[in-house]
């Protein structure tokens, strides 16, 4: 067991353990190695073998970190405060709470689960350990989306916010099709709505501060496999104040990952929202105020470019925000952050909502706030 640091040396590192080997824990991997205040401690995977080759191959140092057979051992590991899960969704309340249940904090890939009820599992679990909760969502940790934030709030920009659109596809080969998790009714059947229409659930209620729309109605006719999975959906969401939000997710498109969000007096658009064209610099563009100039021969004034630069990536400053949250927790005695569950309980809510009117024909579907 590591000891508290001393007064006048630094917090020691919060230490991750990783419980399973998908690829996307490589991504995590490598922003642990990144993140200040972040360090690996243990890897479990259902053999030591498999545990042993996702730590050689992603740059961990094997003889210091932890390698368990099983995903008990790693929920037991002393040495282990945080648990990073990968999983398929289908595994997520199973181990989530079980990390829980053994004081681990949680950091769950997303969909979070396979529905709201699930969720609340496992928000209550972490709520009744004492344990801060994380979902993957790493967009939201990159400084571009601080910036962007600043400039939505200010009615003077952008003013009130009436349209939102969002896209994110990428065009999968037919392997992904067959055989990928993600189109595996047993264990990812949200399908595309769960892998990418998250994202694009996530930017819309980001956009307008979170507040739940009064109704969903998803998109006609969406692309399912022959399992029932999946592959190409989206819907619409209604606020009683007039707002609509638009959302296309798909499998079978060319990777697109866009927002654009239409105020009374300005236009926001991001077109790499969800991963960056470039790690260390993300761009967006306002259109402010905008107009036709003379004779409708272009816009006046133009919109404004802005470029944020960060000297880490979103997945390491994400795991670096949680990190410092496990350390006040842990040394300071606060209180787990109720932001992070609050945030991803209304995104399941809005998913749960698309998927009930996928499943009625796109009939409307209220929402209770």
């Amino acid at each position: 067991m590591w000891s508290a640091a001393a007064p006048d040396q630094p917090p020691r590192p919060v230490r991750f353990g990783i419980l399973g080997c998908a690829s996307i824990a490589r991504k995590l991997a490598r922003a642990m190695l990144l993140a200040p205040g972040a360090a690996v401690a243990a890897v479990g995977s259902r053999s030591e073998e498999k545990a042993r080759l996702f730590a050689a191959d992603n740059g961990l140092d094997v003889a210091a970190t932890r390698l368990h057979g099983t995903y008990e051992a790693l929920l037991d590991d002393p040495d282990v405060d945080v648990v990073y899960l990968p999983l398929p969704t289908s595994l997520h309340v199973r181990w989530a709470t079980a990390a829980a249940a053994r004081g681990k904090h949680v950091l769950l890939e997303k969909p979070t689960a396979l529905c709201a009820a699930d969720l609340d599992a496992i928000l209550a679990a972490c709520d009744a350990a004492g344990v801060q909760f994380m979902d993957s969502t790493m967009w939201m940790h990159h400084p571009r989306t601080a910036k962007m934030r600043e400039l939505v709030d200010d009615k003077d920009a952008i003013g009130d916010i009436k349209v939102v659109n969002s896209v994110f596809s990428f065009r999968a080969n037919e392997d992904f099709l067959q055989n990928d998790i993600r189109v595996k009714p047993d264990l990812d059947a949200l399908g595309a709505l769960g892998d990418i229409g998250w994202y694009c659930i996530r930017a819309i209620l980001w956009a307008v501060d979170y507040e739940l729309p009064k109704t969903v109605i998803a998109l006609r006719d969406p692309v399912k496999n022959r399992s029932g999975v999946l592959l190409a959906c989206g819907a619409t969401l209604y606020w009683a104040d007039g707002k609509t939000a638009t959302f296309n997710c798909s499998f079978l498109t060319n990777l697109t990952m866009d927002i654009t969000l239409v105020g009374t007096n300005g236009t926001l658009h991001v077109t790499d929202f969800v991963i960056p064209y470039e790690e260390k610099s993300a761009e967006f563009s306002v259109a402010s105020k905008s107009n036709f100039a003379p004779l409708h021969i272009g816009w006046d004034p133009l919109p404004s470019k802005h470029v944020v630069t960060t000297d880490l990536p979103q997945e390491a400053l994400m795991v670096q925000e949680l990190a410092r949250l496990v350390q006040n927790i842990r040394d300071a005695g606060a209180k787990p952050e109720g932001k992070w569950p609050a945030i991803t309980t209304k995104t399941q809510v809005v998913l749960d909502a698309v998927k009930a009117s996928i499943d009625k024909g796109s009939e409307p579907v209220e929402i209770a706030n």
